[in-house]
């Protein structure tokens, strides 16, 4: 008896245990997808805040929204890009790595260009301009490169599976149609050799024409006279038949 229920509360504990986790699990990953929400719903403000300084507020104010704009622009769509194309190709962990390392320099430039927005010395601001638009330029620059030759090389093999897939299906359709195929025409019969001639044939091909009798033999006439026979003592003059 003591067995079964040490058996029971051993199962109830590892139930309550196995809820407990399932339980963190999901309120972690609700916390986490509001915290993603609130983080674009952030960016988004803070994006069209900026589109709006650059528009609205002339002189240095709005270069630096302009460049903050621009910084935050570029480094999210190539981190969008990479980290999309990494599932896929696996050689991107690489560029990944990259472009972690150029996200400090992104981080540390707009926590500067956002401080500098609210500084009060316009003169000291117009003289840091230059050095910032060069860095934000460098910056954006290297994350446009990672970005494109990322985009480049998915066009590439994407391409290149399109080419053989339509070699394959080109192969496939000329199998299935095989009856459309024109047999190869036959050549034209060839007669055999003449067997070899021997000597006496090989120099007269053709026979030689009859040479005219006229050439060989005498002259004869056309009509032979009949030759006079001489008369037999038995032979005689036949009598005429009497008339009486």
């Amino acid at each position: 008896m003591e067995a079964v229920i040490a058996v029971f509360a051993l199962l109830f504990v590892l139930f309550l245990g196995l809820g407990v986790y399932a339980t963190v699990k999901v309120v972690g990953a609700a916390k986490r997808g509001v915290d993603r929400t609130i983080s674009q719903a952030r960016r988004t403000v803070e994006d069209h805040t900026l589109r709006a300084r650059s528009l609205a507020q002339p002189g240095a104010a709005g270069e630096l929204a302009q460049l903050r704009l621009k910084l935050r622009t570029s480094m999210r769509a190539t981190q969008n890009a990479l980290y999309a194309g990494v599932p896929e190709d696996e050689s991107l962990k690489e560029a990944v790595g990259l472009f972690e390392r150029l996200s400090v320099h992104g981080h540390e430039l707009d926590g500067e260009l956002k401080r500098l927005e609210a500084e009060p010395d316009r003169t000291t601001l117009a003289e840091r301009l230059p050095g910032l638009r060069e860095r934000t330029e460098r910056i954006t620059h290297s994350a446009d490169s990672l970005r494109w030759a990322a985009r480049d090389r998915a066009h590439r093999f994407a391409d290149d599976d399109l080419d053989s897939l339509s070699t394959q299906i080109d192969v496939e359709t000329g199998a299935l149609r095989h009856w459309t195929r024109e047999e190869p025409a036959a050549g034209p019969s060839q007669w055999p050799d003449a067997p070899a001639a021997d000597h006496a044939t090989a120099q007269q091909t053709w026979p030689e024409t009859p040479r005219s009798a006229t050439a060989e033999e005498p002259t004869r006439a056309a009509i032979t006279p009949p030759v006079r026979r001489p008369a037999q003592a038995w032979q005689k003059k036949p009598r005429p038949e009497s008339t009486t």
